[in-house]
């Protein structure tokens, strides 16, 4: 979320950041750095922190038992505030009532709408192709009924209703007459069983489809906004990299999303969008789908709906903000200064050798290395995660590049200097 710092860039924008731990002053220094006017930027920055200590309880939750801090937002907060968490709960609806600031995100009432079931209604809804499949299952035996209306099937994709970034998937390779607990089956998780997948589905709900087996198959992503008053647009599409067992857990993106499919996906995520400004929807959210083949073109399937800040929003906020770019909705890129920017962005770069690093050893690395940020050409890396390295040896970044190749170079050249 802190790439939302580079929004001071704008003279009359204000950020109050909230977080559990101090954040690194390093990394406060190096998002105000890619701005023209960082003394101003720094006036009109507010970083609230709780301390630190509390990483088991939810942010929002903990400030919710703070009066000292609650006093301290309303003074920082003016009317014309708004709320941007990464995810709407009970807890931020409170928070929000407690600072009478409204929230930039979708209504508590409409969160069904980001799960999975909810995902296959506005699908249905807006008309856009999706794998067969059946929605709203609460127990194992529905989940085997489902399955068995979805036969001759080879396999079958089980979903809990609230798992993201992948996880929270099962595989399933059916057989005849054999129940999906005793047939072969790989759990995104490593920790997953049919005993504990069976708890969380009837705690959770889930749904079933049928596996996409048609190759080339491809991973898109469209990200939109919806504004009060019911306004929406797509600001960006994306190629998702996926790995895991299932090839079906979140590690990264590319944009835009690839020229062969990217007007039928951006098609799709609009017909989905009318429907859910329609329903009353705000904010930033994602949309999965599959690109498949069909006839001389290609179809996109919807695979689920994410009413949250996700894994392409800041790569995206990063790469619109440090190029000074705008989106063309009409071709689907991103230009700034009369070139096209492509990027490549990952949120697993992990290695031995950045645990114990601080942030500011991994900017000053990649700028001795030419691998940072270029100003004047506005191409290069934009870190993020950065909180996670000295802990985890763990940070994100998004490579910018004048074309993809450009883009895609300069990533493998950062992924092989930050492995040691």
């Amino acid at each position: 979320m802190l790439f939302l710092l580079l929004t001071l860039r704008e003279p009359g924008v204000r950020v109050i950041y909230l977080s559990t731990e101090p954040v690194d002053p390093e990394i406060v220094e190096y998002y105000l750095g890619f701005l023209d006017d960082p003394e101003s930027a720094r006036s009109r920055l507010h970083m609230v922190d709780l301390g630190g200590g509390r990483d088991v309880e939810p942010l929002t939750r903990a400030v919710l038992e703070r009066p000292d801090v609650i006093a301290r937002l309303r003074e920082l907060t003016g009317p014309d505030a708004w709320l941007v968490p990464f995810v709407v709960s009970e807890d931020e609806q409170r928070l929000s009532q407690a600072l009478s600031i409204p929230i930039y995100g979708p209504p508590l009432h409409l969160a069904g709408l980001g799960s999975k079931t909810g995902a296959r209604v506005a699908g249905e809804a807006a008309g856009v192709p999706m794998a067969r499949g059946f929605a709203d299952l609460w127990s194992l035996p529905e989940v085997e009924q489902a399955a068995r209306a979805l036969a001759p099937a080879n396999r079958l994709m089980v979903k809990l209703n609230d798992g993201y970034s992948g996880l929270g998937n099962a595989l399933v390779s059916t057989l005849a007459g054999v129940p999906l607990t005793e047939s072969p089956t790989s759990f995104s998780s490593a920790e997953e069983t049919w005993a504990s997948f069976a708890e969380k589905i009837s705690q959770r709900g889930a749904v079933v489809e049928e596996f996409i087996e048609e190759r080339p198959l491809h991973s898109p992503s469209a990200l939109a906004r919806i504004t009060p008053g019911g306004r929406w647009d797509i600001v960006a599409t994306h190629d998702q990299v996926l790995g895991g067992p299932n090839s079906d857990v979140y590690l990264g993106c590319t944009f835009p999303a690839r020229d062969e499919y990217r007007a039928v996906v951006t098609q799709s995520a609009a017909a989905i969008s009318r429907v859910l400004a329609e329903r009353g929807v705000i904010g930033l959210f994602g949309m999965d789908f599959f690109a498949t083949r069909s006839g001389d073109g290609y179809r996109a399937l919807l695979c689920e709906i994410n009413l949250r800040i996700g894994g392409t929003t800041h790569p995206f906020g990063a790469a619109l903000l440090t190029t000074g770019g705008s989106y063309d909705a009409a071709t689907g890129t991103l230009v700034a200064e009369g070139r096209r920017k492509y990027y490549t962005a990952t949120d697993n770069c992990s290695s031995s050798w950045l645990r114990g690093r601080t942030p500011g050893d991994v900017v000053r690395l990649l700028d001795a290395l030419g691998l940072g940020f270029d100003r004047t050409r506005r191409t290069g890396n934009v870190l993020h995660l950065m909180g996670a390295i000295p802990r985890y040896g763990k940070v994100g970044f998004t490579s910018i590049g004048d074309s993809r190749e450009e883009a895609s170079e300069l990533h493998e050249a950062t992924v092989k200097a930050l492995s040691g």
